[in-house]
């Protein structure tokens, strides 16, 4: 087995909460730079930067998980990641079909821009991104495993967006691959408080939002080798892999 680095949960400058310096070219050279080798993009409700940036960052020997963080109707975050093309397309026309309309203001919000792989903006996405869709926590997870994909409720002990904050509980039959904490607290603080959750695989994650941020909390992949169904087999401790956080 091998030890990966990984931080899972990015935004890039397509996120309107995300800062205009979180380029797909910004964001791979960071992740180079602190030796990162797992990468997930997860711009909210849209996963429009995956393919490109795992393509720039596939010469830099990077991994990268695409997909995107879903605000559920119930406002709970949540990390969703696709192994191939053909999926995370069909994840996109998912969200695009269950995003209410809600007109983006760019001097509240900020931009949602899609750049190229030059950092040219080839559009501006007009709907807001980060309204919760008309779909429930179980609902997106139904869709999500019909993908095959990976379902991840993100920093659950956060009270805005989380799913302790926002429902209290974990909803019956969600069954997910992982769960991420938040912020310093460490896996046995965390356990110690919410010991019904040892059950779990837990990650840490940065959610970053700009390049300082990125790695900023990470997890270590104990996996053969780089490759979705290893992470996968990872969070769900399956064949002796596992994620270790402290």
């Amino acid at each position: 087995m091998n030890i990966y680095r990984a931080d899972i949960h990015i935004h890039t400058l397509l996120s309107p909460c995300g800062d205009l310096d979180m380029s797909p070219i910004t964001i791979v050279a960071k992740a180079k730079e602190l030796q990162l080798d797992i990468i997930g993009i997860t711009d909210h409700n849209t996963t429009l930067h995956g393919n490109l940036i795992r393509k720039l960052a596939a010469d830099q020997g990077i991994f990268v998980l695409t997909g995107a963080e879903v605000t559920t109707k119930e406002e709970v975050h949540c990390l969703t990641f696709f192994e191939d093309t053909g999926s995370l397309n069909e994840f996109q026309d998912y969200l695009v079909l269950h995003l209410p309309f809600v007109k983006n203001n760019t001097s509240i919000f900020g931009y949602q821009v899609v750049v190229d792989e030059q950092e040219n903006i080839m559009e501006e996405i007009e709907p807001l991104l980060i309204v919760g869709i008309n779909q429930s926590i179980n609902q997106v997870r139904t869709k999500v495993k019909e993908l095959n994909g990976i379902f991840i409720p993100a920093h659950i002990n956060r009270q805005r967006y989380g799913m302790l904050g926002q429902l209290g509980f974990m909803p019956e039959g969600l069954n997910p691959d992982a769960i991420e904490i938040y912020g310093k607290i460490t896996k046995k603080a965390f356990l110690d408080q919410y010991p019904e959750f040892k059950k779990y695989m837990l990650i840490k994650s940065s959610d970053a939002h700009c390049p300082e941020h990125i790695g900023l909390n990470h997890s270590d992949f104990r996996i053969e080798k780089l490759s979705f169904s290893e992470i996968s087999k990872a969070l769900r401790c399956e064949e002796g892999r596992e994620v270790i956080i402290t």
